[in-house]
């Protein structure tokens, strides 16, 4: 029987999506599921969800236990073949609240804060300590197991597992199967989705959308480009940014606008606050939709488990694609993040890509793209300079480096100077407090 095990499912929405995905795999679903968290309560929903999903789509055939607290982990791993991640360390309240409100005190912006700048850097700070303990659990009693990555900052989770662990890692994120399809759409060019051909490839949240062909092999992007500038010309709309992208970049990329307007030093600028209007960049949107996911989650719970009736069919996510290639050796494409050993010419080697992977029975294997366009790289290295420099300052555990990864943030590095740098840290640092104990000078 398979074993996977699913860390942080406490995270209900997304575990229900995964495993409710895997329950509808005739090569999955007579499976052992493990699910791991450290907060009892949303431990104990999430397994009553899913048990409803298990007797309502799966004849009850997969056997679902839960394991609580660090003390329980390596018996939830013990024996498994594929571990899913999807763990948050802080929470809202009090992390994402602080990443939010004390970069907000010095004049810096942010819209989602999980991926890049200083958000997305201490993120991953309190991420992959948590991360490494995982991994001293895995290589001990799972050690053929792969592990599945969908907790962000992807690029810094996924590229320290890689580094300097020996688990089999793949990072995964859900925008490049919906990237071209969503673009077509907003478009009007929703003909053209079926059948399409891409090539996607940088590296997560930037990857870009390098070819895009209809059935006959005619190439696409000459009527993007058109599209999508009038669009920015005649209309406020919520992809501006990725549209401005095509105009001076030349390519459209995988994660949405409201996520790259704080990739760059470009749109959310103090100097110029009109560009927040004209862009349509929604500011402090992440917290605002953890708000709002908190009480409408609490709405559907109570719905589900009065009546027991959920249901599923299975979701886009890689996830079950994954398992189900290995299991019974079917080659399966994805978009995944791994090292860049080869893969991307013009990026460096210890980079985190986004590439085209085939998935078999003998495991997950990238595909060489060769070099990106030169100012698709430069933006996509501007990016790796400070996820690499986070990597380094959570393996030196040292303030110094975490000084450093928040001067290479090209968004944070535009608007305040290095003094002011240090402070916001420092301010960061103290109210994270246990969460960042290791952290020293």
């Amino acid at each position: 029987m398979i074993k996977i095990t699913f860390m942080g499912a406490g995270s209900t929405v997304f575990a229900r999506n995964v495993l409710g995905d895997v329950m509808c795999t005739p090569a999955l679903c007579r499976c052992e599921i493990a699910l791991y968290d450290i907060d009892q309560i949303r431990l104990q929903e999430s397994k009553i969800i899913l048990e409803a999903i298990n007797q309502n789509v799966n004849e009850g055939r997969a056997v679902i236990a839960t394991y609580l607290g660090a003390e329980n982990r390596k018996e939830a791993l013990r024996n498994a073949d594929f571990v899913v991640n999807a763990i948050q360390v802080g929470l809202y309240d009090p992390c994402t609240i602080a990443d939010f409100e004390i970069p907000k005190k010095y004049g810096l912006r942010q819209t989602i804060a999980d991926t890049m700048g200083i958000g997305g850097i201490m993120r991953a700070l309190r991420t992959i300590p948590v991360l490494q303990d995982f991994a001293d659990d895995m290589e001990e009693v799972c050690p053929d197991a792969w592990f599945l990555n969908y907790t962000n900052p992807m690029a810094m989770l996924t590229g320290y597992m890689q580094r300097y662990t020996k688990v089999k890692t793949i990072g995964l994120c859900h925008s490049v199967q919906v990237c071209s399809e969503e673009l077509l759409k907003s478009l009007g060019m929703e003909h053209e989705i079926e059948n399409r051909k891409e090539l996607i490839a940088g590296i997560n949240h930037m990857g870009w959308l390098l070819e895009i062909k209809n059935r006959d092999g005619k190439d696409l992007y000459p009527e993007i480009r058109k599209r999508a500038a009038a669009k920015n010309a005649s209309e406020k709309h919520k992809d501006m940014v990725r549209f401005d992208y095509i105009q001076n970049f030349g390519y459209y990329c995988t994660e949405s606008s409201e996520h790259n307007a704080e990739y760059n030093p470009f749109y959310i600028k103090s100097k110029y606050p009109e560009l927040i209007e004209e862009y349509n960049i929604p500011l402090d949107e992440y917290p605002k939709r953890c708000v709002n996911q908190i009480a409408g989650w609490e709405k559907e719970r109570d719905s589900i488990l009065k009546d027991g009736r959920i249901t599923h069919e299975r979701s886009k996510e890689y996830a079950s694609f994954i398992m189900e290639a290995m299991v019974t050796n079917t080659p399966y494409k994805i978009g995944g993040n791994v090292l860049n050993h080869s893969l991307i010419d013009n990026l460096v080697a210890d980079a985190c890509v986004e590439v085209p992977c085939l998935v078999d029975g003998s495991g997950i294997h990238p595909c060489h793209v060769g070099r990106l366009p030169v100012q698709l790289a430069s933006m996509n290295m501007t990016n790796v300079n400070a996820q690499l420099m986070t990597i380094e300052a959570a393996r030196t555990r040292r303030i110094e480096d975490i000084y450093r990864a928040a001067m290479l943030d090209p968004h944070t590095a535009a608007e305040l100077s290095i003094r002011d740098i240090k402070a916001m840290c420092d301010e960061l640092i103290a109210v994270h407090g246990t969460y960042m104990d290791m952290y020293h000078n």
